[in-house]
């Protein structure tokens, strides 16, 4: 097989058999492009646009103040009251009071404590709630790249089979000039053209579809196909070749202790173990310590007295309001506990799920490469029985077309592996890497 011949075959799939006719193919194919947009990326793009990381300082602050709230040495700040008498408007004989209190609001028994637990349980809950929101945006982005990493390789593919038959027509024409082949050999190497025409028509809707999506939640939606090099735009910095990420170490075959999915589920449900704990012991209102100091006459020209209060204010209970308040915090606790024991079902059912996957992605990706290497090497035995006239251009068509499906099928087996490993991180609570 001569060098001028194999770069005329399908370039992108059949890697081995290109390596070996044409080296220096092989190595630019998977060198990686300086700048190129990676999986990560992406993640950390549509992860900075959402909600959970654009309020999640603001959440934090409100954390911090609970603790600080809890720490302090009265359930409210205390209360300044003012209050003055006189007889002005009755008999005016000069009676005056002047009073200046305090009122110290007073922590129930054990409300200080629960509420310190209360605030250290949402501080957790508030992170494993982040962590959660992380992975399920992960979910989102892991389907629309290998979507979009599927489009694109489908695009590729269409390419090179149309260059493939433009060069096979050119060659059929060339030869019914000579008269070796007849007019109808000529129609059918231009239908294949077409076809091929048609193929790249319909792949180039498909990855600019999956490209929009990718865009979008990375922030680059009003972005389109062949802007100027200097606008940030993931299309154009794509790496050509599909990077996998990295298998897990002995995935393990329980749920992992640290699994964000389920880690937002039991924090919730322990901060509202702890708001049924607090309500339990907020029976009635809190009570209040009065400290005031009294100064009045009473009567004009009189000596002005000096007196001090010192007093307590306990309300009574809150009967029904605070039952219900423990019985909604009660109800919203169990609720959480059994999502989490489904959850934790679900999880240990996706994680097995996943590994057979991959394990099946695996023996795919084999026998499309065994099958692709075969095709590949048929296709260039029947190519050079063509050119010396001893096989008719249908053989010839027919074997192209096996060839081409081969190919296909070894990138589209390379990506559903290089998914199904993601899939299998996704199930085991790993981010994008």
């Amino acid at each position: 097989m001569n060098r001028i011949h194999c770069k005329t075959l399908l370039p992108v799939a059949l890697a081995a058999w290109l390596a070996a006719s044409n080296p220096s193919w092989a190595q630019a194919d998977h060198a990686q492009p300086a700048g190129a947009t990676t999986l990560r990326e992406v993640f950390e793009q549509a992860w900075q646009r959402q909600p959970e990381a654009r309020s999640g300082d603001a959440r934090r602050e409100a954390v911090n103040a609970a603790r600080a709230a809890a720490a302090s040495w009265t359930v409210e700040p205390a209360a300044l009251s003012l209050q003055t008498k006189s007889d002005r408007f009755g008999n005016n004989r000069g009676n005056r009071e002047y009073e200046v209190g305090l009122a110290l609001p007073l922590w129930l028994p054990g409300e200080r404590s629960r509420s310190g637990e209360l605030a250290e349980a949402e501080a957790r809950a508030l992170d494993s709630r982040r962590r959660a929101a992380k992975l399920r945006l992960s979910g989102l982005v892991r389907e629309t790249w290998w979507s979009y990493q599927r489009a694109e390789s489908e695009l590729r593919l269409a390419e090179a089979r149309l260059a493939n038959a433009r060069q096979l027509a050119d060659d059929v024409a060339r030869r019914v000039k000579a008269g070796d082949l007849s007019r109808a050999d000529q129609h059918q190497a231009s239908g294949a053209a077409a076809q091929a025409e048609a193929g790249l028509a319909e792949a180039q809707g498909n990855r600019d579809a999956a490209l929009s999506l990718l865009r979008s939640l990375a922030g680059h939606s009003r972005l389109r196909p062949g802007q100027p090099a200097g606008t940030p735009d993931i299309q154009a910095n794509v790496a050509p070749k599909v990077q996998p990420e990295p298998l897990p170490q002995t995935p393990p075959q329980d749920l992992p202790a640290d699994h964000p999915a389920l880690l937002e589920l039991i924090d919730r449900a322990s901060a509202a173990w702890r708001a049924a704990e607090l309500a339990g012991v907020r029976t009635r209102a809190n009570p209040e310590l009065v400290v005031a100091g009294t100064r009045s006459r009473e009567q004009l020209g009189a000596d002005n007295t000096q007196t001090y209060t010192l007093g307590i204010r306990f309300p009574f209970g809150a009967g029904p309001r605070a039952e219900a308040r423990r019985a909604t915090a009660r109800a919203e606790a169990l609720d959480t506990e059994a999502s989490a024991e489904l959850e934790r079902s679900r999880v240990i059912a996706a994680i097995e799920a996943a590994q057979v996957q991959v394990t099946a992605a695996q023996g795919r990706l084999n026998a499309a490469d065994k099958r692709g290497r075969l095709a590949g090497e048929s296709l260039g035995f029947f190519d050079k029985s063509f050119r010396l006239g001893e096989t008719d251009l249908p053989t010839r068509l027919r074997i192209e077309l096996e060839a081409a499906e081969a190919e296909r099928q070894l990138a589209r087996a390379r990506i559903d592996h290089a998914a199904a490993i993601s899939g299998l991180r996704q199930a085991l609570g790993l981010l994008p890497e």
